[in-house]
């Protein structure tokens, strides 16, 4: 089998905070976002660009594309395991042809996958 892999999906914990990540390279652009956050920043960043972030990815990419938070408290974990959890299927996957979402990737790091050279 060569190609993408259509469905992926991983829980990130990060402290208190635990994140379900699923997305489908469908060519159906749709993002389920489900996240609340009790402050309006986080340092200097808003949370509510969070969401949009997510949902640019999403339109752009074609892809479908769940996060949702299944428990935390801290602003800044939670932000942080969407991310991450969006970051394990999508950008660093494993160094096999097969790689989740290989397409979402710059072109030379797709390159150095299918050659197994690691990117960082």
């Amino acid at each position: 089998m060569k190609g993408i892999t259509r469905y992926s999906s991983v829980h990130v914990p990060m402290d208190e905070a635990l994140t379900r990540v699923a997305i489908d390279v469908s060519g159906r652009p749709f993002l389920v976002f489900k996240a609340k956050f009790s402050r309006d920043k986080v340092g200097a960043f808003d949370t509510e660009l969070v969401q949009e972030w997510f949902q640019a990815f999403a339109m752009n990419a074609g892809i479908t594309l769940h996060v949702e938070v299944l428990s935390g408290t801290n602003d800044h974990h939670i932000a942080e395991s969407c991310f991450k959890g969006w970051r394990g299927p999508c950008v660093r996957p494993s160094r096999s042809i097969h790689a989740p979402l290989a397409r979402c990737l710059r072109p030379r790091a797709r390159w150095a996958i299918r050659r197994g050279r690691r990117t960082t």
